[in-house]
């Protein structure tokens, strides 16, 4: 799988079903900066270690969230910071979330999975580690 930053917006863009990079740009910005805030430790920093040049400070940079967000609280929390509706946010979580799935191994994603509320595999395309 190519890394590069371009390839990666690409893949997310098209999954989206967007006209243009740009607004991939910001579906992965709105995205990772959400995440970040739920994720802790080694976990985060080896999916940031991952990603393209300058996305994994996107997760790293993210100030810890207060309490975990259930996987509807994670979409309200896109929206929020995307000042989009609802369904946008989805649009967005559904392009980012299982492009990164795409990236991280089995054994990184359960881990990430793991810091999460149940439920949230299905943001990542993939069921509840078990």
């Amino acid at each position: 799988m190519d890394r590069s930053l371009d390839a990666f917006l690409t893949q997310v863009t098209e999954r989206a079903g967007y006209d243009r990079p740009q607004q991939g740009a910001r579906a992965v910005q709105n995205v990772l900066e959400v995440l970040g805030a739920h994720l802790v430790g080694d976990d985060r920093t080896d999916l940031a270690a991952l990603l393209p040049g300058g996305c994994g400070s996107l997760l790293t940079a993210s100030v810890p969230g207060s309490e975990p967000l259930t996987p509807a609280s994670f979409v309200e929390a896109v929206a929020d910071r995307s000042n989009e509706d609802l369904a946008e946010a989805r649009r967005e979580i559904d392009a980012v979330l299982p492009t990164l799935a795409e990236i991280a191994d089995q054994a990184l994603l359960r881990r990430l999975l793991t810091q999460l509320p149940p439920g949230h595999a299905g943001l990542f395309g993939c069921t509840d580690p078990g």
